[in-house]
């Protein structure tokens, strides 16, 4: 469904908004923004309002050239600003853990370490709320956020998972492991066998980008890296299903202890 103000010059479609005071009411009203794209070099006073409005509210603004601008454009009139909406409200790492806490279960987070493919972070998200996890821990910078394609490529399970956004991920391990929590990552030279590592424990489980992999400083973060076994040729599964295949094993371990 899309919404027209005056004439056709704002629109709002879906997870798209588009025009400067369309932007201006959103961020007036508290919807949740997931990121406002401004166009570069434009020294526009209302643009540089809409800006500085944003990032009190904790709204990542990207710069971008008018070219990107009217590819993402549906209504073909931002007029040098849109907004990606995000699907619900993002919450706090304190919010994940009391999800925990009213199952009466020991705390299981996914962290994902940039990850920039929406259907990655759809899939992932899907595969966790599947396992039972309590949570999805995502960065504000250099990673898809809880947009409308993300939402369709989790099946819907976004809808059902708390989801936390921060702004820098080595500071939420830091604040995961104050919580008693222990943060295993994954690489292809993890030193940690994932079918022999003790996995029933409060746990964060920390998901590397699609190319690189964890970054370095969230490498170090970890108490353990884990490494899945591979037959094949190749040595790495795609992000998200590496993701799937850990998150199973968790769920395995645990549903043991459980029985």
């Amino acid at each position: 469904m899309e919404k027209e103000k005056e004439n056709g010059r704002e629109a709002i479609e879906n997870d798209i908004i588009e025009g400067r005071n369309a932007v201006i009411e959103a961020l007036r009203a508290g919807r949740a923004i997931d990121k406002i794209f401004i166009a570069k070099g434009d020294v526009d006073k209302t643009l540089g309002h809409i800006a500085s409005k944003a990032r009190e509210q904790g709204v990542v603004v990207v710069e971008a050239d008018r070219r990107k601008l009217d590819f993402m454009s549906r209504a073909k009139a931002h007029q040098g600003v849109i907004a990606l909406v995000a699907l619900q409200e993002y919450c706090e790492i304190k919010d994940i853990l009391a999800v925990a806490q009213e199952r009466n279960e020991p705390p299981f987070v996914i962290v994902c370490d940039e990850i920039s493919d929406p259907h990655n972070l759809g899939a992932i998200i899907r595969s966790a709320e599947c396992v039972g996890a309590h949570g999805v821990v995502i960065p504000k910078r250099r990673s898809a956020g809880l947009t409308a394609i993300v939402g369709k490529a989790s099946a819907g399970a976004a809808e059902y998972m708390a989801i936390a956004r921060v702004a820098n991920i080595s500071a939420a391990i830091k604040e995961l492991k104050e919580a008693g929590l222990w943060v295993y990552g994954t690489a292809a030279d993890g030193a940690s066998g994932l079918w022999t590592t003790d996995l029933t424990g409060p746990i964060a489980l920390v998901i590397g980008s699609e190319g690189d992999g964890m970054s370095r400083l969230v490498r170090e973060s970890c108490d353990f890296v884990l490494s899945l076994p591979m037959k094949g040729k190749l040595n790495s599964l795609n992000a998200s299903a590496a993701a799937a295949v850990t998150m199973y094993e968790v769920l395995r371990q645990r549903s043991i202890v459980v029985s």
